[in-house]
Formats: C-alpha cells, structure tokens, sequence
C-alpha cells in the first residue's frame, strides 16, 4: 500500500552526505557497496526516520556497536533525514537520536539490524527476544476474533491457560494437606506397639494401686469399701463426661474466634483472589459482593447457644455438695441408681465413708490419696485406650487417604494436560499453515510437550531427604534418578493423566519402604520424623518439576540446539514468510551473515521474492544471490571517500536497475559471487547473457 512505502529519503545539515536526495523503488531494493562504504549507513537512517532502531540501539556502545549512527554519535551534528511516504506523508528525524521514541512515536518500519540480529539469535542461547518475536508472529496467526480481546500473545496464552493452571494450583494443595494427613495417621500406626505397652503398664499400675488400698480396709468395713468403690466408678464416669463437655466447650469459642476471623479477613481475602484471578468477568462491586462466602446458618447465635448448652450440662453433671450431717447416715441411699445423680453427692458420699474406713487419721489420708491416683490413673488409661484405638484404625485411614492422594495426583496430570492441548491449540493456526507449505517453510515446526526435571526431583530428595550413608537400594548418588527416569519420565512426559497415576502407584509400591529406609531419622523421633514425613511427601507427589514447554523447530532440531546462523534463517522466515500481518517496510542489513552461498540461494531467496510482493524490502548485503536471484527492483551503490580528520568521510549513493549495464558491472565487481550469480541466472531463464 502507498502510505507503507517509503518513496524519498532527504539529508539535511549532513555535509557528508554527497547524495542528499534518493528515491525508493516500491518493491525490493538491494544496498551494496564495498566494505566500509556507507551501506548500514544509509540503512540506519531510513531506520531512524521511522522511529524503528530501539531504545537500546541508540544506547549502545559506540566502540562496538555495528551501527553507523552509534559508532558516529559524535560526528553527526545537527544532520537530520526527512522520509517521505507513498501516501504523501513526511517525517523528519534527528540522526543523533535525541527525537526518537517519543511518547507519541510508533515503529513505521521493522530494522533487522546486525546488532539486533546478534542478540536473538546469539551463540549464547536462544534470547528472549527471539522467542518473544516468535510468539508475537504466533499471535498475529489468529484471527481478531480468536484473539478473545487479548493485546499480546502472553495475554492470550493467559487467558487460554489460566483455567487449568488455576486446577493444577489447586488440586496440588489438596495432594500438600493429604499428604499431611496420610503422614499423622503414619505416625499414628507406628505408635501401636507403644500405645499398647503404655496401656498394660497402666493397667498394671491401676492394679497395684487398688491392691494397696485394699490393704488399707479395716476388719468389719467390708461393706463400706464396696460402696465407695462403686461410687468411685461412678464419679469417674462424671468426671469424663464433664471433661467432655469442657472440651466442646473450649471447641465452641475457638469457632466464635474462627467465624470473626473469616468475617473479618479469610472472605475478603478469598474474594480479592477470585477477582484477580478472573478480572476479565466485567463484575461490578455490588456482583461481585454476591461471592463474597458467608455462613448458610446463624452461626453466632448457633456457638451462642451450644457454648450455653455446655456450661449447663457441666453444671447438672457437677450438681450441688450436700449440707453436711450426721457422718453415720448416709447421704445417698443404697438402692439409689448412681448413673443418674450428679458428682456432687457422690464425691460427698465417698469422703464420708472414708473416714469410717479407720481410726487412724493416716490410714484414711492413704485411702483417699490412693482413691484419687486410681481415679487419675484411670483417666489417663481411658485417654491411651482411645489413642490405641484410633491407632489400630490408622492403616485403614491412610489407605483411603492414599487412594484420595491417588487419584488427586491423577486430576493434577489432566490439568496439565489440557493446558498443554490449550497451548497446542494456540498454535494451530500457524500449523496448518506450515503443514500446508513446501520447500523451506516446511522445515519449521512448532510442538508444546511436558517436559520432567528427573534430575532436579531426584537430586533434591538425595540431597535434601534421604540419609545415603544408610545401606540401601539408593547409597549411591544418582541411583534415585536413573530408578525415576526408567519408572516415570516417560509417564511424566507423555502418559495420560491415568498412566501417570499409574505409573506412580506401581512406583510407591517398589520403593517406599526402601526410601523410608533411608529416612534420617527413625519413627520413635517423633518430632523430627513427622516433620521429615511431610516434606517427603511433599517432594514424592509434587509437580513442580513438569512444565509445559512449546519447542520450535528447524529441520527436526530444536531451535536451542541451532546454530547462530541457522537461528538466523528461523528469524528472517518469520518476518519474510509468516508475518503476515505486518506490511510495513522490512529493513535487514546483511542477511547473509553467517550463511554460506549455498544456504542463502536455498534458504533465502525464495522467501525475498516472496516478500517483496506484499511489502517494501530494503536489504543491505554483500551477496550476489540475494540480489540478482531476487530480482531486486532497485540497486543502491554506496561509495565513502576518504576519511577527513575529525570528520566522516564523504558518503555517495548511486541507484539504478539490473537491467542497466553500469549496474550489473558494480554487481560483479563488488559483491562475492556476482557474475557467476549473473551467469547461473541467464542459464535458469535459458537467454544468452550479453555484458
């Protein structure tokens, strides 16, 4: 389109510049010259007329920046260039920067500068900035309406996988606070050996203490020992119930603590949450109040009353002492039912008998001392009994609780899996179009598969959880992850949600023992070993090691794994061929680099003559291939007198066409390969070649 061709480039306050006036040909125009000669001169300054050399091109180092109005900051002065567009349009820049990427500037042109290139596509690594360029391409591939009003491709990919990562987080922490149940009701199984001791020396002791008292009773109280015994059994019921009771009690004011916490802090928290994971939604205030989580019932008043209801139940439990009387009746009658009168009486009734139990003031000071040990010591019994029982029950929990464990590892995989189907289809567009084209578009591929850090996972755990000192399946270093890789990583990789979980069942059931075996500390160390338990839990079913991970490809080879230049054809394939939606001029110097002759004649040409059908190219190379089998629309021949001290050299342009004979010599003289690029050319067309 007009308005996107740059028709005109003026120089103005440049006494360097020989040529200040040259005209652009709408189509492909090739800048050559010898080495030296001005050509990235001339490129830097169309660039800088459409605000398109970068923040970062401007700030560069003068000493080894390939660019010409970096390296010659200090020698530009007020020199200036005007563009002048297709469209009629005009735009003057500074050629020392201090205008450009003003607030209200945008980027009229794409400039592959060298240095640019360099940094994409840099020996180090695949840059961020290559990636990013990637996935701006990959966004430009979808429709306006696929877009789903997303700006970038990163908003996009949010949008399309927020969801599932939203699941994953979520059902990860579920898979945390199992895992911390399943390590209680471990440490609750191996305390059954020691419960169950505690429990007959309790016994024992309980024994002993009634056979001492026993030895207390005086001849002809008989009776009366009978009866407090049974009080004493009495009492002791009361008093577990009472202790019960308390224990609801102190349970109902920790609610009332819980529910003004909620009110005050968890509900708004959780609601700033949900809005901002779904900030999207267009809810207003008043909608979005609708979420905010309150209780079903009337829970205040509910604690209210059930705190009420503790404290008279203590009450009728405890009951009222009696008014003291004649020590030789008794207080209760014998045929009254003891399991419905309260503690009270009881506790009276019993202190009474005991002073009949002897004379001597010590004797019934031993009795009653006896009376209440027997009745703590039962307590505590009641206490070890109910442990040993929850204890004996643990197996059966943690195997429930393992199978829960199961199958939310099992729903962590599918939310993984359908953010990497997500991710998939973010690129199917672009897919279908490579898998439709031929020659050299077709050797780029896009892929998004899960990759699993075996090394990572397993060198954590060896480090950080298991005592390898210990004789075992896993005293060596590494032996963890090679048993790992062979057992999980292809799952990890490429296994449904249930082959996973699969693969990790059959995993537990080969090595727990042995990695519990390896544990730095033993169950007896109590504290220590639940502590461990969790964090090795949290290890053994975390996720934190797979990703999801998009890969190009060029050619079968991961684009990582590719070479400067090879990195560089997958750039100029994306601007040449796949960035579609741009038809702003494409400035490129030395495209060629790093490129042997052969690869840019098979690699490039094809996609420049492409290209220029559907914007302006304006390419500066030293390449005969890149110009004449191009059919380049419009040669530039650049030319740098001799350098002037303090001064820049010098610096003319002359432009013409391949079909002009003083054009087609420079081509042979200067750039490498020229006539037999000429040559080649006549042979394909089959015309005879007349200098």
């Amino acid at each position: 389109m007009p308005s996107q061709v740059i028709s005109h480039v003026h120089f103005e306050d440049a006494d360097w510049a020989a040529t200040p006036d040259i005209s652009l040909n709408p189509g492909l125009v090739a800048i050559i010259g010898a080495r030296g000669s001005g050509k990235t001169a001339l490129a830097d300054v169309i660039a800088a007329g459409c605000d398109a050399i970068t923040p970062a091109g401007w700030e560069a180092d003068e000493n080894v920046s390939p660019s010409f109005l970096t390296r010659a900051r200090k020698l530009i002065g007020d020199a200036s260039a005007t563009l002048t567009w297709g469209g009629g349009a005009t735009e003057t820049r500074a050629l020392d920067g201090r205008d450009a990427n003003g607030h209200m500037s945008f980027p009229r042109a794409r400039y592959l500068s060298q240095q640019f290139v360099e940094e994409l596509c840099s020996a180090k690594g695949v840059s961020d900035g290559l990636v990013d360029e990637i996935e701006r391409v990959i966004f430009d591939s979808h429709s306006q309406d696929d877009r789903e009003w997303a700006l970038d491709f990163t908003e996009l990919r949010e949008q399309r996988t927020a969801r599932f990562q939203q699941a994953r987080e979520r059902e990860a922490e579920g898979i945390a606070d199992i895992s911390d149940s399943i390590a209680t009701e471990l440490e609750k199984e191996s305390l059954v050996a020691s419960l169950s001791k505690q429990v007959e020396q309790k016994r024992k002791l309980i024994a002993g203490y009634t056979a001492d008292q026993a030895k207390l009773v005086v001849k002809g109280t008989e009776a009366q020992v009978a009866r407090h015994t049974q009080l004493s059994k009495a009492a002791q019921k009361l008093r577990t119930k009472i202790q019960a009771y308390n224990n609801q009690r102190r349970t109902f004011v920790a609610l009332q603590d819980e529910v003004r916490s909620v009110r005050a802090t968890g509900a708004p928290e959780m609601l700033r949450q949900i809005q901002a994971r779904h900030n999207n939604s267009g809810l207003d205030a008043n909608q979005w109040d609708e979420f905010l989580l309150i209780y079903k019932g009337d829970v205040d008043t509910s604690l209210t009353a059930y705190t009420a209801w503790a404290d008279d139940e203590v009450r009728k439990l405890n009951g009222v002492p009696p008014s003291p009387g004649d020590p030789k009746v008794a207080l209760i009658a014998d045929d009254a039912d003891l399991a419905m009168l309260p503690l009270a009486p009881i506790v009276a009734e019993m202190a009474r008998l005991e002073a009949l139990f002897g004379s001597d003031k010590l004797v019934r000071e031993q009795y009653a001392a006896l009376t209440k040990r027997i009745a703590q010591e039962n307590s505590a019994l009641q206490t070890l009994e109910a442990r040993l029982t929850d204890a004996k029950s643990a197996a059966a929990r943690r195997k429930d609780l393992q199978t829960e464990r199961d199958d939310t590892y099992g729903r962590v995989f599918e939310a993984i899996i359908n953010e990497q189907n997500a991710l998939a289809g973010l690129y199917a567009p672009l897919m279908e179009r490579l898998s439709s084209s031929s020659g050299t578009l077709k050797k780029l591929s896009f892929s998004v598969r899960r990759i699993a850090d075996v090394q990572t996972w397993g060198a954590f755990a060896e480090e950080e959880l298991l005592d390898r000192r210990k004789a075992g399946p896993f005293y060596g270093r590494g032996s963890l992850i090679a048993a790992a890789t062979d057992a999980l990583k292809s799952a990890w990789e490429t296994g449904s949600a249930a082959e996973v979980q699969a693969a990790m069942t059959a995993f537990m059931g080969k090595y727990l023992k042995d990695l519990l075996s390896h544990a730095p500390f033993s169950p007896a160390q109590q504290t220590e070993f639940r502590a461990w338990s969790k964090r090795f839990a949290h290890w053994l079913f975390g996720t934190e090691h797979i990703a999801v991970r998009y890969e190009i490809s060029y050619d079968g080879v991961d684009i990582r794994k590719l070479s400067p230049g090879t990195r560089g054809i997958v750039l100029l394939l994306l601007y040449l061929a796949l960035d579609d939606s741009d038809d702003r001029p494409l400035i490129i110097d030395q495209p060629e680099e790093n490129l042997d002759p052969k690869s840019v004649f098979d690699e490039l040409v094809a996609l420049f003559i492409a290209a220029k059908a559907k914007r302006q190219v304006i390419m500066v190379t030293h390449n005969a291939n890149l110009v004449i089998n191009t059919d380049a629309d419009q040669i530039i021949v650049a030319e740098a007198g001799p350098h002037l001290s303090g001064g820049l050299p010098p610096i003319s342009y002359v432009a013409g066409g391949l079909e002009d004979a003083a054009i087609r010599k420079v081509v042979c003289d200067i750039l490498e390969g020229g006539e037999a690029a000429f040559r080649e050319r006549a042979r394909r067309l089959r015309v005879r070649l007349d200098r």
